[in-house]
């Protein structure tokens, strides 16, 4: 087969799911006289999306087997100078890798939402939506550029805001979407000035030529500092990823943002927006490799968010925010790993994590629709002999995110912590025992929410709130037994846990160790030499899970296991009784650190209170009162002393005219004396 790939094939990749969502939200809503059925709309979006993954699927077979690559501009936007303005795509082993796990966790979510989403009003509006999520994210990881990287970051930010804020009679999910976008925007205006500096420096947005020009940027200081521009440059490009990848303290949308449907938290926080920053830092490895001081801050950053988001999962009661709490936590060990500059680590976490997430929020969904759209923990139990399908599935996800030897999670997580270790850079002391700590904490939080769900005595016909809406638009609640999902609940969950059991296994060895990723990440092995240890020590899957059985993380995640199942099936009164001892930690807790407190009490109102300042003093009294309003009130004072000196009559000039003469006489006769009185 030919080394290069069909552009026509590509373009086809992003463009099947646009397709499906441009049908779907003209023609399936009331915009368009509602032409065509729920059937049909679902139909069309799932085929787009198929067809778009059947596309993928084929590009990584060329990719992987026969070396194809492909690096091309499709169209030119706009010529500025000499900086070219373009639409194009690269392909490589990152690429085609990140175009098989979207398109693959989308078509699953598709296929979920036809039976999550049956009975409400929205219906075709929601397919329409993921679908353009699809095409956005598509476009961002097929990018040969960072201008088109910028457009499908964005368009991935706007339609997770209408996702999100689907259900827009609810005010909670009004204040969580405008919270998502808001605090993206924060991220976004570093990520726009990253690359602001690097096409103001650079002189280009694409690419290979930015990456070719690198070693020479990494020479240039930031003018009027001593600060390497690349340091800078890499610092904003990775506020950017905060934001979207949901780093400490750019956090705070992505637990609220459990306010939309299920179906779109799995696609949001498995493989589509939340991975984009992580995708970002490791296309952009070139520039990263030229500055430990970004790559520090990056690996702090992200041990900070994988310890304290962990923290915060314990005492969550709501099933999709615990589990959206493990979502930040687990960016965050990729987040470390790109500082440590195990960047293709970093990618294979987000790969694996990628179908376990998909596969847990998905049944947290089924579990949710099962008990009658309650979400409260406290209220749940025994549900494993009613769900046969979601408890084996869940058991399967919650086993690959604990890192269990064998699993998808574990050759990913444990790669992850031998590689902090191994740094030499300042924070990794901190980074190291971070993501330690972090095994037994998520092992315990995540067997705290499968015990209380799924074992344990039966306390769905307790809930009190059991005659109310809870969380799935305004359907109402029962207290009722449990029942399993749906065929187009449980497939999907059955073909999640397939590759959350072996992709792990099966891809370690050529994406970590073999040519997977040559040409697409690059990392100085001389400084940064952590890859090169670890290959010389990886003798296959098979050998690294044995050896895990003797290692610390295996048994703080087994500690982390025992200790759920003692204090939530064997005595149920401990958790009381520590809550009530440690009554200060858990309010800290369960007010999140008080940083939504920080942000809405000072921040937001430090910016209106300097708007208004702005208004008022600046606008209102020194631009309108005084340059405005006090520049035509002086020349209307000035036109009026004027007006009375123009009276009209000769002699009234002849007498300013004599007066004029007398005094520049005066001026000229009298002046030379007193110049001469006043030097002596």
């Amino acid at each position: 087969m030919s080394q290069t790939l069909s552009a026509a094939t590509l373009l086809a990749v992003p463009m099947a799911p646009l397709v499906g969502a441009v049908l779907a939200g003209v023609f399936g809503t009331r915009f368009g006289g509602n032409w065509i059925g729920r059937r049909l709309t679902h139909s069309l979006t799932i085929f787009g999306v198929l067809l778009a993954f059947v596309l993928s699927a084929m590009t990584l077979k060329s990719v992987v087997v026969d070396g194809a690559r492909f690096n091309e501009t499709l169209y030119t936007w706009m010529v500025v100078g000499n900086l070219h303005m373009e639409v194009g795509f690269l392909v490589d082993g990152l690429t085609a890798m990140m175009m098989c796990v979207v398109t693959f966790v989308s078509l699953m979510v598709h296929l979920y939402t036809v039976g999550y989403m049956e009975e409400d009003e929205g219906y075709n509006r929601f397919f329409s939506y993921i679908s353009l999520f699809t095409f956005s994210m598509l476009m961002l990881v097929m990018s040969n550029n960072m201008l088109q990287l910028f457009f499908g970051w964005e368009a991935v930010g706007l339609v997770s805001y209408l996702l999100i804020g689907f259900w827009f009679n609810k005010p909670t999910a009004i204040f969580a979407n405008m919270k998502a976008f808001l605090v993206n925007r924060v991220g976004d205006f570093g990520f726009i000035l990253g690359i602001g500096l690097l096409a103001a420096y650079g002189g280009t947005l694409n690419y290979a030529e930015t990456f070719a020009r690198a070693a020479e940027l990494g020479k240039l200081t930031f003018p009027g500092t001593d600060w390497m521009l690349m340091t800078v440059i890499c610092i904003c490009l990775f506020i950017g990823a905060m934001g979207k990848s949901a780093q400490f303290p750019l956090h705070v949308w992505l637990p609220d943002s459990m306010e939309g449907p299920t179906p779109i938290s799995a696609l949001i926080h498995a493989a589509t927006m939340v991975t984009a920053g992580i995708f970002m830092v490791a296309r952009m490895s070139p520039l990263f490799e030229l500055s430990e001081t970004a790559l520090n801050f990056v690996m702090v950053i992200g041990a900070i968010t994988a310890l304290f988001m962990g923290f915060l999962g314990i005492i969550q009661n709501d099933i999709k925010r615990i589990v959206a709490y493990s979502t930040l936590s687990q960016l965050g060990y990729m987040t470390v790993a790109l500082g440590a500059s195990a960047y293709s680590v970093a990618v294979f976490h987000l790969m694996t994590h990628a179908f376990f997430k998909a596969l847990l929020f998905l049944a947290a969904g089924s579990v949710i629709m099962g008990l009658h759209h309650n979400q409260d923990i406290r209220w749940m139990g025994g549900v494993r002999k009613y769900m046969p399908i979601t408890w084996i599935t869940s058991l399967l996800g919650s086993l690959a995110l604990i890192g269990t030897p064998l699993f998808a999670g574990f050759y990913s997580k444990d790669s992850i912590i031998e590689a902090v270790h191994l740094s030499h850079l300042p924070g990794a002391g901190f980074a190291s025992f971070a993501v330690l700590a972090g095994v037994f904490v998520t092992a315990f939080y995540s067997f705290r929410l499968y015990f209380l769900v799924f074992h344990g005595k039966e306390r769905f016909d307790q809930n009190p709130d059991a005659h109310h809406g809870h969380g799935h638009g305004d359907h109402g609640a029962h207290a009722a037994h449990p029942h399993e999902s749906p065929w187009v609940v449980t497939v999907p969950l059955i073909l999640l846990a397939i590759p959350s059991v072996l992709i792990g296994f099966m891809t370690i060895g050529p994406m970590l160790y073999g040519d997977f990723f040559k040409g697409a990440i690059f990392i100085d092995l001389e400084k940064h030499e952590g890859m090169k240890i670890l290959a010389e020590e990886f003798h296959g899957p098979v050998q690294m899970a044995v050896h895990a059985f003797t290692t610390a993380p295996f048994w703080l995640a087994l500690a982390g296991v025992a200790l759920s199942y003692y204090m939530y099936m064997v005595n149920p009164a401990l958790p009381k009784a520590i809550k009530a001892r440690c009554m200060p930690i858990y309010t800290l807790l369960e007010n999140k650190y008080y940083l939504d407190w920080f942000n809405e009490n000072v921040l937001a109102r430090g910016a209106r209170a300097l708007g208004t300042g702005l208004w008022k003093v600046g606008d209102q009294t020194i631009i309108d009162g005084t340059l405005v309003n006090g520049s035509w009130k002086l020349v209307g004072w000035v036109s009026g002393v004027v007006r009375r000196v123009q009276t009209g009559y000769l002699y009234h000039y002849a007498l300013a005219m004599a007066a004029g003469v007398l005094l520049l006489m005066t001026y000229f006769v009298t002046w030379p004396t007193l110049r001469e009185l006043l030097s002596k």
